[in-house]
C-alpha cells in the first residue's frame, strides 16, 4: 500500500511519535476536514502499525467497541469489538468526533488512558492488559455544537493533544495540486474561494469550508465537470440549506471562479 499523502504544517509527526513512544493517548482538535483523520492514516503506514477507525455518533456504545454475545447456529458466542481486538493486537484505533459517542464509552477507555493500560470486559468479567504497541487516538471538534457536547476536563487531561486548523495558502494550494491533479493557478483560485467564505462570520455557518470539500471541487474540475457546477454542488451546497445563504454564496463563487 503507498503512502498516504499528507503534507505536514508544524511539529505534529515528531509529537505524535514521541507520544506513541512513551504510550500517551492522543488527542486531534479542530474542525472537520482540517486532515485529522489523514495524518492519523499517515502516521499508523509511517510507524507500520494496523489502524482500526471508528466513526463515533450519538448511537454508539462501549457495546459496540468492546464486543457483544451473537448467536452462531445453535450456539452463543462472543465476538470482539473493534476495541477490543485493537487492544490485545496490539493495533492503533481511532476514535473519530469522539464526544458524539455516548458517555459510557468514556468510561470505557478511562482504564485504557491512564497507567492501567488495561480493558474491562464487564460481560465476561475479564480485565485485559494492552497490547504493548496499542494506542488510542480520538479526535474531536470544539467549535461543533458548543457547550452541548464537549469533552470533560478529566478526559481531556487523559491526551496529549494538538490542534489542527486549516492550512495557510500555500499549502493548500499544494495539498489541491497533489490530491486532485489540478493546476497551480485553479488551486489558488479555490482556496482563494474558501478563505473569503471562512472570513464571512455573519453568515453564522455551522461549519466553513473544509480542505475536503475543496479537494472534492478540484476532483470534479479535474474529470471535466464546469468550475462553477463543482464549486456550487461541493462547496456552497454542503455548508448550508437556508435558500439565501446558498444564493448569495453562489453569486459570491462565481465571481471567483
Amino acid at each position: 500500500m503507498s503512502t498516504p499523502y499528507y503534507h505536514q504544517v508544524g511539529q505534529e509527526v515528531i509529537v505524535f511519535e514521541h507520544a506513541y513512544k512513551n504510550k500517551i493517548p492522543f488527542l486531534l482538535k479542530g474542525p472537520t476536514g482540517t486532515g485529522k483523520s489523514r495524518f492519523i492514516e499517515f502516521m499508523s503506514h509511517k510507524l507500520g502499525k494496523k489502524l482500526i477507525t471508528i466513526a463515533c455518533h450519538e448511537e454508539t456504545s462501549s457495546t459496540d467497541l468492546i464486543g457483544r454475545y451473537i448467536i452462531k447456529g445453535a450456539e452463543t458466542i462472543w465476538m470482539d469489538g473493534p476495541l477490543t481486538k485493537a487492544v490485545k493486537e496490539g493495533a492503533i484505533i481511532y476514535l473519530d468526533e469522539i464526544a458524539e459517542a455516548r458517555p459510557d464509552v468514556i468510561v470505557a477507555i478511562h482504564s485504557l488512558t491512564d497507567h492501567r493500560r488495561e480493558l474491562y470486559i464487564d460481560k465476561l468479567g475479564e480485565t485485559i492488559k494492552a497490547h504493548e504497541d496499542f494506542t488510542l487516538v480520538a479526535s474531536f471538534n470544539p467549535g461543533y455544537q458548543r457547550g452541548f457536547k464537549e469533552l470533560k476536563p478529566s478526559t481531556r487531561q487523559r491526551f496529549v493533544a494538538l490542534a489542527f486548523d486549516y492550512p495557510e495558502t500555500k499549502v493548500e494550494v499544494e495539498i489541491l495540486t497533489n490530491e486532485a491533479g489540478i493546476d497551480n493557478d485553479l488551486a489558488k483560485k479555490l482556496v482563494n474561494i474558501a478563505s473569503k467564505i471562512r472570513n464571512l462570520t455573519e453568515l453564522g455557518l455551522t461549519e466553513t469550508v473544509s480542505t475536503r470539500l475543496l479537494v472534492d471541487a478540484a476532483k470534479l474540475i479535474h474529470t471535466g465537470l464546469p468550475k462553477r457546477l463543482a464549486v456550487h454542488v461541493a462547496i456552497v451546497e454542503p455548508l448550508t440549506d437556508d435558500l439565501e445563504t446558498v444564493a448569495a454564496l453562489k453569486d459570491l463563487t462565481d465571481l471567483m471562479i
